[in-house]
């Protein structure tokens, strides 16, 4: 197995003699040459090997299936099947669940070799991978920086080459600002074009799962396996979905929006160059630029941690000691007593930090102030959206406005870390679809994210113009050296 990898080339040693077998045996001992990023929760080295031999002992099955034999990392946060499922929480250290989520299936279905489960954030609470109960995970280009959160695990997993793709689920830009810091490509599909089934709730009108990978034919070729109406999930849209590789064709012409105003403040300089030299590729390949307004867009982070903190303090209600998950004990002072020692032993600062903010707008006294007041303004930024994309194709920002920072610069400053999710809650805001690349590097070999928005359910025009950027580029051949100090 040849690596770095990516799916296409896995696919052709494959059709040329390679067996999963040995490309599953390569993989798992390169995640143990990684293990001081700690990427992984749980590696799966029995099961990826048992699920490897049976592909390699049936080749007329998988002959023609698209992931036959592809060896893929889960974020802990997305349910396996008898696979323990933590969301790098105490609360769940030994939840297994009894299912697996309907992404997991489908990529299972496809041929697909699940081989871990990678670390995020706390219940997908954070925008660095420091808040997981496990420790942090470290970015593979300079380890005494973080990855980006919550899909930390995921992105570090794939940019340090142990494996090709990886799941990471999207709240307000989980998947795309890890895949950013990174130096991996990540897509946040639609709102409702992925099965939300078996994703541990965050932010329920919020989360998305989607793909990770080194390439945009990656992301695609995932989003093809898991893209689909689902009855198990309500929220999961009926529309016509494709093989998304076939959109891959070159053409980067499209008119592309760009909102200059939302650039000016708060970009670190070098993230800001190597933005406008994306632009300018993009625009020598035949894409248009227009210079677009999106007025309400500087509202979007205080929108967003209202509305995002509202749905995790009641989705996370569910984990009192009773049903499922820890209980601390032996219970003090009752039954509320058990509910306050397990929460309390259960739950991290950033995850009791949002619990009790979300209580707070959603209190009485204060829900019209502070949420219903969000929810509007949340309409005001989707039709900021809409109307943009009366006259353009797709909407280019920088992905994330500095490069990885380092390890504990920001824990004492929630705030400043809320920031670095500036230009990517609006997707999640709006529903719409969103994918980052790789477009160049900081002085210090850091990476920077081009971040392209689309319309509802136009994944494939964001796809092909992310695919023609890439062409024109080599950034996203690049790997880094990895070196681990004790």
């Amino acid at each position: 197995m040849s690596l770095p990898a990516t799916i296409r080339q896995l696919r052709d040693e494959m059709r040329g003699g390679q067996s999963a077998v040995a490309v599953c045996e390569a993989v798992l001992e390169h995640i143990e040459q990684i293990k001081p990023l700690n990427a992984f929760n749980t590696v799966m080295r029995d099961e990826a090997r048992a699920r490897a031999a049976a592909i390699d002992s049936d080749p007329a099955r998988w002959r023609n299936a698209p992931l036959a034999g592809i060896p893929i990392a889960i974020k802990d946060n997305i349910c396996t099947k008898n696979v323990r499922t933590t969301a790098s929480s105490r609360m769940l250290e030994r939840y297994i669940p009894p299912y697996s989520a309907t992404a997991i299936e489908r990529l299972e279905a496809a041929g697909a070799v699940v081989v871990g489960k990678t670390n995020c954030d706390e219940f997908a609470m954070g925008s660095s991978n420091e808040t997981s109960a496990f420790g942090p995970v470290r970015n593979p280009w300079s380890p005494d920086r973080v990855p980006g959160g919550t899909s930390g695990g995921s992105a570090a997993a794939v940019a340090a080459n142990a494996v090709p793709v990886a799941l990471g689920s999207d709240t307000g830009g989980s998947i795309r600002q890890p895949s950013a810091l990174c130096g991996v490509v990540g897509l946040k599909p639609t709102y409702g074009r992925v099965s939300r089934y078996g994703l541990i709730a965050h932010g329920s009108s919020l989360d998305q799962i989607g793909p990770i990978g080194r390439s945009v034919a990656d992301a695609a070729a995932i989003l093809s396996a898991i893209a689909g109406r689902d009855s198990a999930d309500a929220t999961s849209v009926d529309q016509p979905t494709m093989d998304y590789e076939r959109a891959l064709t070159g053409d980067a012409r499209a008119r592309i929006g760009v909102p200059r105003s939302l650039l000016e403040r708060g970009v670190d300089p070098q993230v800001s160059r190597a933005f406008f030299a994306a632009l300018d590729v993009l625009k020598s390949g035949g894409a248009e630029l227009v210079d677009i307004e999106l007025p309400h867009a500087r509202y979007a982070i205080p929108v967003y941690y209202i509305v995002s903190t509202a749905e995790a303090s009641s989705n996370l209600a569910r984990y009192d000691g009773v049903r499922y998950g820890l209980r601390a004990g032996p219970a003090q002072g009752g039954l509320h007593g058990m509910y306050s020692a397990t929460r309390e032993a259960g739950f991290g600062a950033e995850v009791k930090r949002r619990i009790m903010l979300g209580t707070y707008v959603l209190s009485s006294g204060y829900y019209d102030a502070y949420y219903l007041k969000a929810q509007q303004v949340r309409t005001l930024i989707r039709r900021d959206y809409d109307a943009a994309f009366d006259t353009v194709e797709a909407i280019a920002m920088p992905t994330a406005p500095t490069p990885a920072f380092r390890l504990g610069e920001r824990v004492d400053d929630p705030l400043q870390m809320y920031l670095g999710d500036v230009f990517t809650v609006s997707a999640n805001l709006t529903g719409l679809p969103a994918i980052s690349v790789p477009c160049g590097f900081t002085a210090e070999r850091l990476p920077v994210g081009l971040q392209l928005t689309g319309r509802a359910f136009g994944e494939a025009a964001i796809l092909r113009i992310a695919d023609a950027y890439e062409r024109q580029t080599e950034w996203w051949k690049q790997t880094p050296t990895l070196r681990f100090h004790e």
